[in-house]
């Protein structure tokens, strides 16, 4: 058997699970009488002896060390005598010649350059390439057959063209560096070698593989593009500023003043379909992907199903392509010139399964733009959204390598996904202000609290009946009656668009909107798009930014760190102007005033404590990086922590942190804790309901960001759950500002991908969502389940328990004395499963941070994974 699946990175297909009892059957024929082998699992790296069983279960759950194809520490043979003592395995796959790999990318490039027939009357046959691409074929065709050097059989000119340019894109090196090591090579080798002098000739020599870019000339103010029938222009028609910047007359050449990179879409859509690698992969949403109701990947989403229903004629072909387009600004001269950003546009084919259409071998950066381009940015997608629309509407012929035959490709972009900034700039309604959020447009609460614009209508998205709406002094001082705002249709907004006059782009443009355009800048060009007004979802939020900034929020204000916190003196005047939380009122005695440490904040000795905590926490290679260096524990703060260090932190330590964090046992608070807890202050330790509230937020997160969501609960709960977790917030630290308020924009998105308005999903779960909880995610599985499983949900045995809370509901058992076998009013049996896996996981967390006060490590984590997983 071909042991290829070793190098697989999906770790469910029945090729992979079979390799692995392959493996277990020949370590049980080689060593029969032994009861512990070494590991090949990638975490124990053949350095640990586990019993076979744990082997088995550990290659499951963490894969095999990719270059472990010769199994010789488990009893393989290894001949030695062989004259270059190389291994001889039959059934190991042979490593493939770098010439042959070229010759390859030759074909892949240019599938049918050797055909000379012309068969025009039948569709599926392609025709001959022209002139033009067949000379550009002729030259690699030579170059690849070409020595590098008389005598050299290893290397051709194209392939070590190709190992060099692939090494300085790998290792990041520029082209100063690479002509000077591209340089020294040609010396190194005999005076006949066929090698590029420098970076220019070896690009013109890799012209010909195509997926080249276009320069397009821009204004300086952003109003144009000097594009199609601007192109011969000379000046700017909107703000009269030159198209190329002021030099001496006697330069031939002119000096455009700002130039824009577009990489054409088709050719690198084209490229999917004509590789080996990737034809069959592009068909994977279609015809391999598992249809049970849990969400794995972009296609088991609502808004994909829906663009299914409405768009029949596209959806029936898989291999037109579904693209998510995602952009942001970035530095990247750091320090040195800290007012330059630029900003790339990348696209990403969601045709791919799950673990290969987010990795970056797949992105696609379609356009490269130079400096913030601000509401402007609609200029610069000019070329990209003709080219959209192109391939809506007649598609592109493409050669299916997989089949063989001709095809029309087609395109389609399902939605958008950005940080909030970006998300104002690509959806054309401004996030700040007092009508910042996207969703509630001008249906939403907002007011001026503590010197800026907070938003407050969180409970909005409460059912109905939860017993929160009826709560007044723990939030802002109302009880919640209103219902949620409604969501505009793309169709409407679009109307609204239409009757709406909006000023040229430009920087000399003013940007003076008045009230009728609410906070619309601009319409987006993506309405140009025939389907673009029928998505049901158009725009998303990332959930690193937002769960970055909850961090940043959270932990500043438990640690009371200055400028990161949230407690302030201006927040503490607010709470007392609204008359609510009257135990974080300022003290004031005689004619001062002070801020005294609030009952959620850590004093002094605990936050050192905490720190040192923080600071000798070690994690396996490639987890995460090395926290430790981000604590500075004697300033008390944290510093340089990235946005994966922060899910990491809120998921793995912050719930088994010290008892300010602990997890709380499912129980409700008291009326002494919560009286406590709004009229008292100065509490060391966290109040019962605070703490949990915490885990809310740290769980929800996690639940939101899985690799697989389950399904939702028939009541539709998960957008109040969601809710939950931001009102949590407000409950612990009272109103939060607008960095922290809007995830009701991506609660509100992610319930419209994985859940259907109107229908009724299954209250339990299915056997195939059972089985997708396979060994390799139990661990994180345990750890969400300790505030309920995303997707399930208590039975409603009671007409009493629907008026209780979500998170009640979800957390306590219902109040009926029928046996498991009893069905409720739905007719759907109890799931008595889920309340056994909530006790158990209660006391593996609990367990487990047991475990980390006696070792202060996270060894005793993963080991408890790992005995609770068997």
């Amino acid at each position: 058997m071909s042991r290829r699946w070793i190098q697989n990175p999906n770790r469910c297909p029945d090729e992979y699970l079979d390799g692995i009892e392959e493996f277990i059957e020949f370590a049980r024929r080689h060593n029969p009488s032994a009861t512990r082998i070494r590991c090949p699992c990638r975490r124990c790296n053949n350095t640990f002896w586990e019993t076979i069983e744990n082997v088995g279960f550990h290659l499951v759950r963490n894969g095999m060390i990719e270059t472990y194809s010769i199994w010789n520490l488990h009893g393989e043979q290894v001949d030695h005598a062989s004259s270059s003592n190389a291994p001889r395995v039959d059934n190991v796959e042979p490593i493939v010649d770098p010439n042959d790999q070229v010759m390859g990318i030759i074909q892949d490039a240019f599938p049918f350059a050797s055909t000379n027939i012309n068969q025009e009357g039948e569709d599926d046959v392609p025709t001959p390439i022209d002139s033009a691409e067949f000379e550009q074929y002729e030259k690699l065709f030579k170059n690849a057959n070409q020595e590098l050097y008389p005598g050299c059989k290893s290397f051709s000119v194209l392939t070590a063209i190709v190992e060099l340019m692939h090494g300085k894109i790998k290792y990041r090196m520029s082209n100063l560096c690479f002509d000077y090591f591209l340089g020294v090579f040609k010396r190194m080798l005999p005076t006949d070698n066929c090698l590029p002098k420098d970076h220019k000739h070896a690009q013109k020599v890799l012209h010909g593989l195509g997926l080249g870019y276009e320069k397009i000339h821009a204004c300086k103010n952003n109003c144009m593009l000097f594009y199609k029938e601007h192109e011969t222009l000379d000046t700017c028609p909107i703000c009269n500023e030159s198209r190329f910047k002021m030099t001496s007359q006697n330069r031939t050449t002119k000096i455009p003043q700002k130039v824009m990179r577009y990489l054409p879409l088709k050719p690198r859509l084209q490229r999917l379909y004509m590789s080996t690698h990737t034809a069959t992969d592009m068909r994977w949403h279609k015809e391999k992907r598992v249809d049970d109701d849990v969400m794995r990947h972009p296609a088991d989403g609502e808004a994909w199903k829906e663009f299914d229903r409405t768009f029949p004629e596209f959806a029936a072909d898989p291999r037109n392509v579904r693209l998510r387009l995602a952009t942001d600004g970035f530095n990247p001269y750091g320090i040195l010139n800290q007012h330059h950003s630029t900003w790339p546009i990348f696209a990403f084919p969601y045709n791919l399964p799950p673990w290969k259409c987010m990795k970056k071998e797949y992105m696609m950066m379609t356009v490269l733009i130079t400096e913030d381009p601000g509401r402007s940015i609609d200029v610069y997608l000019r070329p990209l959204v003709d080219e959209l629309k192109d391939l809506w509407t007649n598609g592109v012929r493409t050669f299916d390598k997989s089949t063989g035959r001709m095809f029309t490709l087609r395109a389609a972009v399902m939605w958008t996904v950005n940080d909030f900034p970006a998300y104002a700039m690509v959806s054309g309604w401004s996030t700040k202000g007092y009508m910042a959020c996207p969703v509630c447009k001008e249906d939403v609460t907002s007011g001026w609290h503590a010197g800026k614009v907070c938003y407050l209508g969180h409970r909005r998205w409460l059912p109905w009946d939860h017993e929160w709406r009826e709560k007044d002094k723990e939030f802002d001082g109302n009880t919640e009656h209103r219902l949620r705002p409604r969501e505009w249709s793309g169709d409407e907004i679009l109307e609204q668009l239409n009757r709406l006059d909006f000023a040229p782009f430009g920087k000399t443009v003013s940007r003076t909107r008045p009230s009728t355009h609410l906070n619309w800048t601009h319409k987006p060009m993506f309405f140009e798009l025939p389907y673009w007004s029928k998505l049901k979802l158009r725009h998303n939020l990332d959930v690193m930014h937002v769960e970055k900034n909850v961090f940043d929020t959270l932990v500043g204000t438990i640690l009371d760190i200055e400028g990161k916190t949230k407690d302030t003196i201006k927040a503490r005047l607010d709470l007392e102007r609204m008359g609510i939380r009257r135990g974080l009122w300022m003290n004031r005695d005689s004619d001062k005033a002070r801020r005294d440490l609030a009952f959620f904040s850590m004093k002094p000795n605990d936050k050192k404590e905490f720190l040192k905590f923080v600071s000798s926490v070690k994690f396996p290679d490639g987890y995460a990086s090395n926290i430790a260096r981000c604590v500075n524990v004697d300033g008390g703060k944290f510093t340089g922590l990235k946005s994966h260090d922060c899910h990491v932190f809120m998921q793995r330590l912050l719930p088994v942190a010290p008892p300010s964090l602990s997890p709380p046992p499912p129980l409700p608070p008291t009326p002494v804790e919560l009286d406590r807890a709004r009229d008292e202050g100065g509490t060391p330790e966290l109040p019962r309901h605070h703490r949990r509230a915490s885990r809310r937020v740290f769980f929800g997160f996690g639940r939101i960001s899985s690799a697989v969501i389950l399904p939702p609960p028939a009541t539709n709960s998960a957008t109040s759950d969601f809710a939950d977790c931001e009102i949590s917030g407000v409950v612990m630290f009272g109103p939060l500002d607008r960095t922290q308020t809007h995830m009701s924009d991506l609660i509100t998105r992610r319930r419209a991908v994985t859940t259907t308005q109107g229908s009724e999903p299954p209250t339990q779960l299915t056997a195939a969502a059972t089985a997708a909880a396979s060994a390799a995610t139990a661990p994180a599985l345990m750890d969400r389940l300790a505030v309920g499983p995303a997707g399930s949900q208590a039975p409603a045995s009671s007409a009493s328990s629907v008026a209780q809370p979500v998170s009640a509901r979800r957390r306590h058992r219902p109040a009926s004395t029928t046996d498991a076998t009893s069905t409720d009013a739905s007719g759907s049996q109890p799931d008595i499963a889920y309340w056994v896996g909530l006790r158990l996981a209660w006391s593996y967390q609990s367990l487990k941070w047991r475990l980390l006060q006696l070792f202060s490590s996270t060894d005793s984590m993963l080991f408890l994974d790992f005995i609770f997983v068997l």
